[in-house]
């Protein structure tokens, strides 16, 4: 009976050695932080959100260097800026015109003039063009833009709808613009959507990243 207890104990103190000795587990941590939409897909188990997730994660990039690509470049005209033209020596023409909606400045004499996606330094030739053709000599041309068209904040702001573009806003002043963030909103970043080269593209960006004018700045809700 005694040798019994005794094998019973060698038994039982050899299994405790042994499973000291085993590694300790480890918890395999992702090398990079994941995507919020990424993060919620792994959490709560939807198979279809990983794939949305990665996708949407590739177009947000995507969009992000498309914006980038164009934000320290020229302005370029679209419908709704106010604009200065002054033809020196002319000043039945020098007026304030309005890009309309077709994207095109009219003038007297030469009629519209396209300028939609051009500089305004593009605009002036084009304009000094026109009128040398037939009814100036030697035209000079100077454009520039006397009030720049509205952009838009809609989502979880106290006042949204359409206001007018300030050199050198930010998405934060456009919020504060806006009667200032919904205590819903998410407040570290904006969705706004913009043309880019043509390019309707909708991207992420933080607060205290510039706008453009004719921006859509959605404000999401926050999650939690």
């Amino acid at each position: 009976m005694r040798s019994c207890r005794l094998l019973i104990a060698l038994l039982a103190a050899l299994a405790l050695a042994a499973s000291a000795r085993q590694a300790p587990r480890t918890v395999a941590m992702p090398s990079a932080p994941l995507e919020r939409a990424e993060l919620d897909a792994r959490v709560y188990g939807a198979p279809w959100a990983a794939a949305d997730a990665q996708a949407s994660a590739h177009a947000v990039r995507g969009a992000r260097r498309g914006a980038q690509d164009v934000a320290g470049g020229p302005y370029r005209l679209d419908s709704g800026d106010k604009l200065r033209v002054v033809v020196f020596g002319q000043d039945a023409l020098s007026n304030s015109y309005l890009v309309d909606a077709d994207g095109a400045v009219a003038l007297p004499l030469i009629g519209a003039v396209p300028g939609r996606g051009r500089t305004t330094a593009q605009l002036s030739g084009a304009i000094a063009g026109r009128l040398k053709q037939s009814y100036v000599r030697e035209p000079s041309v100077a454009v520039e833009v006397e009030t720049y068209r509205p952009f838009f904040v809609l989502g979880e702001v106290t006042y949204p709808g359409q206001y007018p573009y300030v050199p050198n806003m930010t998405a934060e002043n456009a919020g504060a613009g806006a009667g200032g963030f919904t205590p819903r909103a998410a407040k570290d970043r904006v969705t706004p959507t913009r043309k880019v080269q043509g390019r309707t593209l909708r991207y992420a960006m933080r607060l205290q990243s510039p706008l453009r004018p004719g921006d859509t700045v959605t404000v999401a809700e926050r999650w939690f």
